[in-house]
């Protein structure tokens, strides 16, 4: 594996014969990665993560913008059923749209975002009961 800085928060990454940009947000301890359509949230530290850092009013049935973003659409309704992976919201962050998916079978509580919106990083877009 190869990984190459190719601009600030952007790295390709050569697996075998195949690359992919990868986009990197957020200090060490509190990361967003966005990599082929997905977005991963993490600790990448080797030092133990704070448990009340973990808890920080967003618990697992909100859906926030991993970044400084665009609202580019809203795919869901207050009290419409979801399942796992359903793309929720479609965000624009650096050139790239970004699909935002249900990270579990629920029923949306609240939207709190609407198209054309610009968010702050950590902002709750999506409320699910």
């Amino acid at each position: 594996m190869t990984v190459t800085r190719v601009g600030d928060g952007v790295y390709r990454v050569e697996i075998e014969q195949e690359s992919a940009l990868v986009y990197v947000a957020g200090p060490a301890t509190d990361r967003w990665v966005f990599c082929d359509g997905r977005v991963y949230r993490g600790d990448f530290t080797d030092a133990p993560r704070d448990p009340r850092r973990a808890s920080r009013g967003h618990g697992a049935q909100t859906l926030v913008a991993p970044m400084p973003a665009t609202v580019l659409k809203v795919l869901v309704v207050a009290g419409q059923p979801v399942k796992k992976g359903d793309p929720v919201v479609v965000l624009e962050a650096m050139k790239m749209e970004l699909p935002m998916r249900a990270g579990g079978d629920a029923t949306v509580g609240a939207v709190r975002c609407r198209e054309g919106e610009l968010v702050d990083a950590d902002t709750i877009l999506v409320e699910f009961d």
